[in-house]
């Protein structure tokens, strides 16, 4: 069964990567009105205002949330610079609305893909406009992408003190990334990793992942250095517990993390137990590669996707 599961995450991610899949269901309004049944489980909803919404009953159940702004890989300067104020939307809104919130964003949506310059351009601008006091998060993507995202945050990290990066916990090369961004003052996120890599660049889930996992959290902590316990993994969490129990840090350096959606209800437990808690939101109409990578990572959850869609 196990076996049967791991084939079908591998083939979800891969699906998920296919810009002609994407483009049929986006463009076909049958398909798309059927799968965004499915959808809705895990988004905030195809615009800010819809989001704002659920942040705000959030804030007041005292969860930390963030929002991002989906999409990714923009082909022409307008659609990146599009994408960049609409993220600067996000933090005016945050901002007005007094939320506690901070900002998540693939880099490759703001112009990462056509120029690095215009990418640090863009990231500049908007974190010009959250004013440090807004926390901006770079987003994990594809391996391909990796040393460029990292270059583009090293080089706006001493800039920005509300910059922060995210790290896949299953790529081998992490733990010389790993080194170098403790260096930056900047929250580390660390997550697994979701997405499609060729062979020989990441590990597959299992116990030298999750051990590779709590190590990267054990020395966060230990360092006294911002993180991001970005995982649903119930026996990660409470061994993540027992090293916050440990270390004691301030409230403000570390952060569990859940995507809304997603076992929400171990996030609740640990905020119930006093420990900080966030919920990830995304919202737009772009959602087709998130609900497959949402799948993939448990591909049980296909279940809930065909029963959402059955749904009247």
């Amino acid at each position: 069964m196990n076996d049967l599961l791991q084939v079908g995450s591998e083939a979800l991610k891969k699906i998920a990567l296919d810009e002609n899949a994407k483009d049929f269901i986006l463009n076909n309004k049958p398909v798309y009105q059927v799968l965004r049944k499915a959808a809705d489980r895990y988004i905030g909803g195809e615009t800010l205002e819809e989001t704002v919404s659920k942040v705000l009953k959030s804030n007041q159940d005292d969860y930390k949330c963030s929002i991002e702004f989906m999409g990714e890989n923009t082909s022409t300067e307008k659609e990146a610079n599009d994408a960049t104020q609409e993220f600067i939307r996000i933090a005016e809104t945050i901002r007005g609305k007094q939320l506690n919130a901070t900002i998540s964003l693939d880099l490759s949506h703001i112009g990462l893909a056509i120029s690095p310059a215009l990418c640090l351009h863009n990231l500049e601008l908007l974190c010009n406009a959250a004013k440090q006091d807004i926390e901006i998060i770079i987003s994990a993507e594809g391996v391909n992408q990796t040393d460029t995202i990292i270059e583009t945050y090293k080089k706006a990290s001493p800039v920005f003190s509300n910059l922060s990066i995210t790290l896949q916990a299953y790529l081998y090369r992490t733990k010389d990334d790993f080194q170098e961004l403790l260096k930056e003052d900047g929250r580390i996120r660390i997550v697994k990793g979701a997405f499609h890599t060729p062979e020989g660049l990441s590990m597959p889930r299992g116990k030298e992942l999750d051990e590779t996992y709590l190590y990267y959290i054990d020395q966060l902590l230990m360092e006294g250095h911002k993180c991001s316990i970005a995982t649903h993994h119930f026996e990660i969490q409470q061994q993540a517990k027992k090293l916050i129990d440990y270390y004691n840090p301030d409230r403000h350096y570390y952060e569990f993390e859940s995507l809304y959606g997603i076992q929400t209800e171990q996030l609740a437990k640990l905020k119930e137990e006093g420990y900080v808690t966030k919920l990830y939101f995304v919202y737009g109409y772009e959602w087709y590669l998130y609900l497959c990578n949402r799948i993939a990572e448990y591909p049980l959850n296909l279940f809930l996707a065909l029963q959402d869609i059955s749904k009247q």
